[in-house]
């Protein structure tokens, strides 16, 4: 039986792992470590035997003995501080915290059992602003982060690499696009306008006004449920320190993901730009390439965006 550590259980991506592990119908066993306990729970994940354990990745002690104790044969490491705003309202915290989880992480690995393959999962803000001729980002192009975020994944990323080569690590590495889907909090953009569009919808707001920050950006969006089958690939057949994204190869502005939604809806919305919702610095545009994911392990998105905001919709609907 293939077991499976989990950091950062308790967010969006991880229930949506699950989840995919339950229809792969292969016995498996899952141990699940966050801060805070999960507010999602299920006695539907036939084939899935999971735990949850509240701890701290920065306790060494304690994850030693969690890793002996559990024997995994891959981690998929989805702790961190995620938003992007909040690491330019809190850079040291959102800094050290990304950074310092994984490398205690990969310590405790060496010092156990360096053959645990680990999934690293990185951002595509490490990539910086699309410029000049250039359509999308490949793996081998030049990082420019411009966040505290951003940093702390390159950071992140840059030490997988070292460990990798240095110690012998088996780690693979994502650049992971922006992700949508069911689930995701409010704290990200589509979420945020999805809740707020539906609201509008259900109290008839008439001249319904959506505050927004800057719906010019332009980002590669991405189900959930897309994400999850890559890192599950990934995990099983990714090679050894590469680097891979995770996208659709397509950008889409913010201002299109609200016209679309509103669509859904059957809505007419006015937008209003708040400035207190900019961020101090921003990329205006991030699309990647999924060639060489697609050549190494034959990943592609499969759920059109439609589907995607049709169900986000739903779930705020839902709530």
């Amino acid at each position: 039986m293939d077991r499976y550590i989990i950091t950062g259980f308790s967010g969006f991506v991880s229930e949506h792992f699950l989840d995919y592990l339950r229809t792969l119908e292969r016995p498996v066993s899952v141990l699940g470590i966050d801060i805070k306990p999960p507010d999602f729970v299920s006695d539907q994940l036939t084939h899935v035997q999971w735990d949850f354990e509240k701890m701290d990745l920065l306790d060494r002690d304690e994850l030693e003995k969690k890793i002996i104790n559990f024997r995994p044969n891959f981690i998929l490491h989805l702790a961190s501080y995620s938003s992007v705003a909040f690491s330019w309202k809190n850079p040291v915290e959102s800094f050290l915290n990304n950074t310092n989880i994984f490398l205690n992480l990969l310590e405790v690995i060496r010092s156990v059992d360096s053959r645990i393959r680990i999934l690293s999962v990185g951002s595509s803000e490490e990539y910086g602003d699309l410029s000049g001729n250039q359509e999308t980002f490949r793996e081998d192009d030049m990082l420019h982060p411009i966040s505290p975020y951003a940093v702390a994944r390159v950071s992140q990323e840059m030490l997988a690499q070292v460990y990798a080569k240095g110690y012998g690590l088996d780690i693979v590495m994502t650049r992971s696009f922006n992700h949508i889907g069911p689930g995701q909090k409010e704290i990200f953009a589509i979420a945020s306008f999805a809740k707020n569009l539906v609201e509008m919808k259900k109290r008839s707001v008439s001249s319904p006004r959506l505050i927004t920050g800057d719906t010019s950006l332009i980002r590669d969006f991405v189900d959930v449920r897309d994400v999850v089958r890559a890192y599950e690939g990934l995990l099983r057949k990714g090679k050894r320190g590469e680097i891979y994204n995770v996208c659709s190869g397509m950008g889409h502005s913010l201002a299109d993901m609200i016209r679309q939604m509103a669509s859904i809806l059957g809505i007419q919305v006015v937008t209003k730009r708040d400035e207190r919702l900019m961020r101090p610095n921003d990329n205006k545009v991030i699309i990647g390439s999924n060639e060489k994911i697609r050549k190494d392990i034959g990943w592609v998105p499969e759920i059109p965006l439609k589907r995607s905001l049709e169900d986000v919709l739903h779930y705020w609907n839902q709530r």
